[in-house]
């Protein structure tokens, strides 16, 4: 009887310990389920981020930058930029055709952007989701699809820090401007931005900083503010900014800029500075300085500058290229707008400011600014 007991006791404990066993067992795929899940979002990210290990441009570009003195960009007889989009004997057969391919994949990507329903913004969901970076996929252009750059079959692309971007050509424009000035001469359809990529570059800690040197909102009043322009478009794609910080010499009344040209929605977050920029380094005025170097990498800031004085507005680019004092302006600086004016025929008659340096000069800056880490745009 007694043995009997015993035994009775002892598949008790056996059949505790399997119970045991497999409610932890359970447990255990539950957590490994719920670590599977963020190592996929960690993973997103981590792939996201090793896209760029130093900057690739198109080869269009690389042809162009390259063959810029053949090609007659290092004049300052103000040469034409659009020879190479409309005579294939300029550069040669793969560089003509891989632009008109690449004209063709841009046409279908404003239509895409054009289409693209706006999305709630993005570092509120990602904060609201504890890190969840899956929420990005929302700015894809092509749900479902592997990225931006299949968009474009061309490859003609470039990639940088922030992911793809236009290519650098002349005419420094919307290349449409060589068919009609008039039409096209402010359009910003050229730009190219893959937010899917800047959203998982963004830290649930960041702040969204805009810094526009040359902040006039009545300069092209009649035509549109190609700034707000910008903005709509980040808005668009779930980026509102929590600062902008609007710099510009020429005196506008604040209640003119409140009350006519600034759009309401905008008011919780615009700063404005009526006053111009210096370009010495250290100075106060000089928004690299007083502004800039207040943030941080993890910050996500776009940087805007067109003066139109370019004994101002060339030292600033350079100060980005040459780094400046402390040497970091490349880690900061997410996005790069600059209006480079230079000697080219398409745009010599709508420039006031007279023009200094030639389609080369701009072509090797940019590019520069690029390869150091900061991904820059023509400005219109």
């Amino acid at each position: 009887m007694a043995v009997r007991l015993r035994c009775v006791a002892f598949a008790s404990v056996i059949l505790n310990l399997m119970l045991f066993t497999f409610i932890s067992i359970s447990n255990i795929n539950v957590n490994i389920s719920s670590i599977d899940s963020v190592a996929r979002t960690i993973t997103g990210v981590a792939a996201t981020a090793e896209k760029f290990k130093g900057y690739k441009p198109s080869s269009c570009e690389q042809y162009i930058v390259e063959h810029a003195e053949q090609l007659g960009y290092a004049s300052d007889s103000d040469p034409s930029g659009c020879a190479i989009w409309n005579d294939p004997d300029t550069t040669n057969k793969d560089i003509y055709e891989g632009l008109r391919s690449y004209a063709n994949d841009l046409d279908q990507y404003i239509t895409a952007v054009k289409n693209f329903q706006p999305i709630p913004d993005l570092l509120t969901s990602i904060k609201n989701g504890n890190g969840d970076y899956s929420v990005c996929a929302t700015a894809k252009l092509n749900p479902g699809g592997s990225g931006l750059n299949a968009l474009f079959p061309s490859n003609q692309l470039s990639l940088t820090k922030s992911g793809y971007i236009e290519p650098l050509t002349p005419p420094m424009r919307f290349h449409k401007i060589c068919e009609d000035v008039r039409k096209h001469l402010l359009s910003m359809d050229y730009l190219v931005h893959d937010f899917e990529t800047m959203c998982h570059n963004l830290k649930p800690t960041s702040k969204r900083i805009l810094i526009d040197m040359g902040a006039s909102l009545s300069f092209h009043n009649k035509r549109g503010q190609p700034i707000v322009t910008l903005l709509e478009l980040y808005e668009k794609f779930g980026f509102s900014f929590d600062h902008i910080y609007a710099l510009e010499i020429a005196f506008t009344p604040p209640e003119e800029v409140y009350k006519e040209l600034l759009p309401e929605k905008y008011f919780a977050s615009y700063h404005w500075i009526n006053t111009g920029v210096s370009h010495e380094e250290g100075n106060r005025m000089n928004p690299l300085n007083s502004i800039l170097q207040k943030f941080d990498e993890d910050d996500f800031i776009v940087v805007k500058l067109d003066i139109d004085t370019n004994s101002i507005e060339v030292p600033l680019a350079k100060q980005l290229l040459e780094g400046g004092d402390n040497r970091i302006y490349h880690r900061l600086i997410d996005q790069f707008y600059f209006e480079h004016h230079v000697h080219l025929g398409e745009l010599g008659g709508s420039w006031e400011e007279p023009t200094s340096g030639t389609i080369k000069d701009s072509l090797d800056l940019f590019y520069g600014l690029r390869e150091k880490g900061i991904p820059a745009h023509f400005w219109p």
